[in-house]
């Protein structure tokens, strides 16, 4: 990828780092249906504007739509309710680690339905090597400090599959703006979750969240939704879906960081070491590095 696509996938591992801290304030006082809801459905109105504003305009007719809610059934309604409800059995440290494998999801299913990504042993090396690193990141009491999961860890996989999935369906927006392609997806995603909460969780009978609860759900919406999945689509029609979901490797690095910066958390030796076989993962997946090593250690013609 270019440096700037490089650039933006980390802009994107910000936003979607403070997801987990975002949920994590939220999703004991509101249940994960109307949570999501609230997600999608205040960063769709805060992007309907600005859609008109810039002069373009929604997909018009039933026709038109359909791909915006597969991408919405696979890119938001499925996986944002399985980590809402994942999170829940299982310690955010765990739940990163499985969100990391969304990569080696991709890579497969991009192997199995595409010709021009095929599945080649340096990018599976370093799918294999950045997971390894979110490893070393969040620790081994992330994972065995508790009595293992299994309903949680199933779930927050099944995200990650479906993830994965809707990399390869966003394939077909390569020519939409990214503006109107995060837009419409939205707007699918609340128009199925709206009668969804109605049904199941009765928010009127819900008692009112608190004051920081309402603030994560904002941030939650307008940060780490409308706008991260306008560079998300940015990413996705210039770089290719495969590359697009490396940015799940590098949240778990932005969760460490928010939680020193922001929560005083302590930052321990493991956090740079994990860093780090990150970094190194991003350069195999990248391979710009070797390709220069190999013309300079190559014989004269």
């Amino acid at each position: 990828m270019p440096l700037t696509q490089w650039g933006l996938l980390l802009f994107l591992s910000l936003l979607w780092g403070g997801s987990f801290l975002f949920i994590g304030m939220a999703v004991h006082e509101l249940p994960p249906v109307t949570l999501v809801l609230a997600r999608v459905g205040l960063a769709a109105l805060a992007l309907l504007p600005v859609v008109y504003a810039t002069g373009l305009r929604l997909p018009s007719g039933m026709r038109a739509w359909r791909p915006f809610m597969v991408m919405a059934i696979l890119n938001n309604i499925i996986p944002f309710l399985l980590i809402v409800r994942g999170q829940k059995e299982i310690a955010s440290g765990l739940a990163s680690v499985l969100n990391a494998t969304t990569p080696l999801f991709a890579v497969i299913i991009a192997h199995l339905f595409t010709t021009d990504e095929k599945l080649t042993a340096g990018r599976l090396a370093g799918v294999l090597t950045g997971i390894a690193g979110v490893g070393i990141l969040v620790g081994p009491e992330a994972i065995f400090g508790q009595p293992a999961n299994l309903f949680g860890m199933m779930l927050i996989l099944g995200a990650a599959c479906s993830y994965g999935l809707s990399a390869l369906w966003g394939r077909r927006f390569k020519a939409t703006p990214p503006l109107v392609t995060s837009t419409s997806q939205l707007i699918c995603s609340t128009a199925v979750l709206l009668p969804l909460a109605l049904a199941i969780d009765k928010p009127w009978t819900l008692a009112l969240p608190s004051s920081s609860a309402v603030s994560a759900v904002i941030a939650l919406a307008l940060l780490s939704t409308a706008l991260a999945y306008i560079v998300f689509f940015r990413i996705m029609a210039v770089s290719g879906p495969t590359n697009t979901v490396l940015v799940t490797l590098l949240i778990p690095v932005s969760a460490i960081a928010f939680g020193t910066v922001f929560l005083h958390e302590v930052l321990l030796p493991r956090h740079v070491a994990g860093a780090l076989v990150i970094g190194a993962a991003l350069v195999i997946l990248d391979g710009r590095v070797f390709s220069l090593l190999g013309r300079r250690s190559a014989p004269p013609a």
